[in-house]
Parts: C-alpha cells; structure tokens; sequence
C-alpha cells in the first residue's frame, strides 16, 4: 500500500504529461488522413486498377444500382470534386447543375464520346479526359477478326451446321473472300485503322487505301502501302472496306444506299466505329440482296439491338455486342487511365489523355 501512495502521484503526472501530446498526435493523424477531394465512380463495375489510384488521395462515392440508375447517380454527385464517368449515361448539364460549382475535373473511360456533351463542359471551364488509345488493340484484334469471319462465311458455315446442311459433296461450297492480295480500305485511318491496317500486313494484302480529311504522315504511309484517296475511289477499288472514323454530323449516315452502290459485289464491309455511321435499312438492303458480299459489325443503332431485328436474319452478316475493347488488360488499363485524368484535372495539372 505504502508503495502504491507513492506511484500513484507519478502516474498521474505521466499521464498529464503524455496526454496532450499524444491527443495532438492523434489529431494531426486525423488531419492527415482527411482525403481532400471526393470523387464520384459512376458504374459498380469500374476495374479495381482505378479504384485503387483514386482512393489514395480522394474519397470515394460509388454508384452501385446495375444497370446505374440516373436517379442514384443525380443524388451522389452533389459537391464531388471530381467524376469518374464509368457508363454510357449522358454527361450533360443535368449532370453538371447536380454536382455544383465545385466540379474541377471528369474522365470518362471510353474512347467515343458521343454521350458527353462537350459544348456544356467546354462552356463550364471543367477539364474533360477520356481514353481513346489504349484500346487501340483490342479493337483492331478484333475488327481483323470480324473482316475475316465476315469474309470466309463464319456465321452462315454454323448455321449449316445446326441446321443439318453441311453439303462437303460440293467442290465449290462455302466459297469466301481472300484476305490476300486484296485492297483494304479506311475510311477514318487515325490509331484504330493504322493498328488494323499493320495486322493485315502480315496478310500479304496488295494496298491500303484510306479517305481522311488530312493526310497522314509520309513514313505511315511507306510503312503501311497507304494512299489517300477520294471516297468514291475507296468505295469502288476496295475488297474490304473498315469503318473507323468517329461519329459526327459528317460522317453520319455516309454509308447509305449510294455508297453501297459503288462497292464492289465481292466486297466486305467491317465497322468497328459507330453504328449511326452506317444507314442500317440500307445496309440490311445490301446484303440481302448481295449487292455486297458480307458485313462484319461490332455496332449498331440502336445498341442494344432488339432481339428481332431483320439484320439478325440475314446469313452473310457476323455481328457482335459492341465488345471491340472487352479484355481484361484493356478494360484495366483504361480505368487507370481515367483515374489519372481525375487526379490531374483535381491537382490542376494538364490531363494524361485530355478530350480537348
């Protein structure tokens, strides 16, 4: 007891002593902790890479309603500091008037940026980034195979098969499309249509053709055997025609029935841009009535396409859902992208992959 009544004094002065300084550590931790900006993530689905980035220095709100419902998205993205824009919703001033004045920075992760409405950013200071080439690949990876099952009947040899026709009594059944020795034409031949056009390469293709506003450098061209050349000449010399601009109000509806006309009857068309690009009900026409070969599609309009639709009846046409740059390494590596536009639009700092 005796030794008990002489510590006790020392503990209280100990702890007098230790307490303010630690209560002053834990509030500077406190204040070290605190994340400066809060960030928006418009998709549950949003690749973890970017999460990762964002969540270091941002706190992070997430939309978690699959499909992503409008709604809960308007409600979250008051006073964020920044939005990573993860979805195909429309980015307008809906969006913008939601989150208030505080907004200093977006990304989208997508190359198009059709859903955007680039004026209403523009006219609000805001730093928009998106990521258009890192898919590149991917895309490409995938516009080859589309040119190619287009070219050699893959979707109409299946259904032969599932339908009990698989008549190999006949020399000259199921005839294709070679990829060799043919002239391959771009219409829009920036990063996507270059990747592209260096794959078939290895195809022993004859020529690249390629209609553009302006042309492309000198040394692209003697690498890939390009030539810039009017539409109409496109049109009319190419044994494939691949569709890789992007979607504006010149480029919309510009494969219609006239240009369908002007194509070779052996000729195959592939689109990997957007669906709007093309007049659908003329291409159904087309193909129909084999005016051309066969198309090879990874759009449409409307995307998704009813299940009903006529262009699925057809046997000369290969279609797929949109998934030109669904891998895993690309979907990833556009979400890191993105975090990082998010990161420098917030710091101030020019973005990685600016939209404009």
């Amino acid at each position: 007891m005796a030794m008990m009544k002489v510590l006790l004094p020392l503990l209280c002065l100990v702890a007098l002593l230790i307490t303010p300084n630690d209560a002053s550590r834990r509030s500077k931790n406190h204040t070290m902790s605190a994340k400066p900006f809060k960030v928006l993530i418009t998709h549950p689905e949003v690749p973890q890479s970017g999460i990762d980035l964002l969540k270091e220095n941002c706190e992070l709100i997430q939309v978690q309603s699959l499909p992503p419902s409008r709604t809960e998205l308007l409600q979250k993205v008051r006073g964020v500091d920044g939005i990573f824009w993860g979805g195909h919703e429309l980015l307008n001033a809906e969006v913008l008037d939601a989150a208030g004045p505080q907004l200093k920075s977006i990304s989208t992760m997508s190359a198009g940026l059709d859903n955007v409405d680039l004026d209403e950013v523009k006219r609000r200071k805001i730093p928009l980034g998106h990521t258009p080439t890192v898919l590149n690949p991917a895309v490409a990876d995938l516009a080859v195979g589309l040119l190619i099952a287009a070219g050699r009947r893959f979707h109409e040899g299946r259904k032969k098969i599932e339908t009990g026709h698989w008549e190999n009594y006949h020399l000259n059944w199921m005839l294709g499309q070679d990829v060799r020795d043919s002239v391959v034409g771009f219409y829009g031949f920036g990063g996507i249509g270059q990747a592209i056009a260096k794959r078939l390469s290895s195809f022993d293709i004859d020529q690249v053709l390629y209609t553009t506003r302006r042309r492309v450098h000198r040394e692209i061209e003697q690498e890939l055997n390009a030539k810039k050349v009017p539409f109409d000449e496109l049109l009319n010399k190419s044994d494939f025609v691949v569709i890789c601009a992007p979607l504006s109000a010149e480029t919309q509806g510009v494969f219609n029935a006239t240009a369908f006309n002007k194509m070779k009857t052996t000729a195959v068309l592939v689109n990997i841009a957007r669906g709007k690009i093309v007049k659908q009900n003329d291409l159904y026409n087309a193909l129909k009535s084999n005016r051309i070969f066969a198309a090879g599609l990874d759009v449409s309009d409307p995307e998704p396409l009813p299940p009903n639709d006529k262009l699925l009846t057809l046997d000369n046409l290969v279609i797929m859902p949109h998934i030109g740059s669904a891998t895993n390494r690309t979907r990833s590596e556009m979400a890191t992208i993105a975090a990082h536009n998010v990161l420098r639009g917030l710091a101030g700092e020019r973005m990685l992959s600016p939209a404009y």
